[in-house]
């Protein structure tokens, strides 16, 4: 692995490098250690610039994060709505570490206060109070967090031959006298395991439920 050049080395060359390493071995086979071999610089030099592995993993949410396009002031607001979810969504899938961040430390960082700042905007001039208005932006982020996540591993099960042999034969052994109604559905839970057609259908019925409650 080539050194880093003296005097090179930066806060912003260790977030992208660090999001590469993240981004071959997950966050599970992350390292400090990792990420500075990768730079050609000893562990300590990082220390330099991140206090620990969790400030590093800050970081490389925040760059991530600062990617999210603002809310589109130019449509009303439901459609801001379901555009800031899509975006999110959209960002996860091209970098699935981010959902593993999100889940892990997901109200630290400036970036994704930014986000939040956005959405929480957004539901406030709809006319929400502000309590509503935060159960509304928690309800909408765990929303995507978990179909997103939900999608990423339903993409990496369908890609593993092994893994869709193994739940093929887990459904196929159900047997239809106690579970009649899996068995019956079996094909329809499979074509909804993920997806932008699914993910619309669950965000709009929160925007339904969202429009419903919503002053006049």
């Amino acid at each position: 692995m080539a050194r880093t050049p003296r005097n090179t080395l930066s806060s912003e060359l260790v977030v992208r490098t660090a999001l590469q390493v993240m981004e071959t071995k997950g966050a599970d086979g992350f390292s400090l250690r990792g990420v500075a071999a990768e730079l050609g610089v000893g562990p300590m030099a990082l220390y330099t610039y991140f206090r620990n592995k969790d400030d590093l993993y800050d970081a490389i949410r925040d760059h991530l994060m600062a990617l999210m396009p603002p809310p589109p002031a130019d449509l009303p607001w439901p459609e801001q709505v379901r555009a800031i979810c899509r975006d999110l969504r959209v960002l996860m899938l091209e970098h699935p570490c981010l959902a593993q961040l999100l889940a892990s430390r997901p109200l630290s960082g400036h970036e994704t206060a930014r986000v939040a700042e956005g959405l929480l905007s957004v539901l406030r001039s709809s006319g929400l109070d502000p309590e509503t208005a935060a159960r509304t932006h928690t309800t909408l982020f765990t929303f995507v967090l978990g179909a997103t996540t939900w999608e990423i591993q339903m993409t990496v099960e369908q890609s593993d031959p092994d893994a869709l042999r193994r739940l093929r034969a887990s459904m196929e052994s159900l047997s239809s006298r106690e579970f009649p109604t899996v068995v019956e559905l079996a094909p329809e839970l499979a074509r909804t395991s993920g997806g932008q057609q699914q993910f619309d259908y669950g965000l709009d019925l929160l925007l339904a439920g969202l429009t419903a409650r919503t002053p006049s």
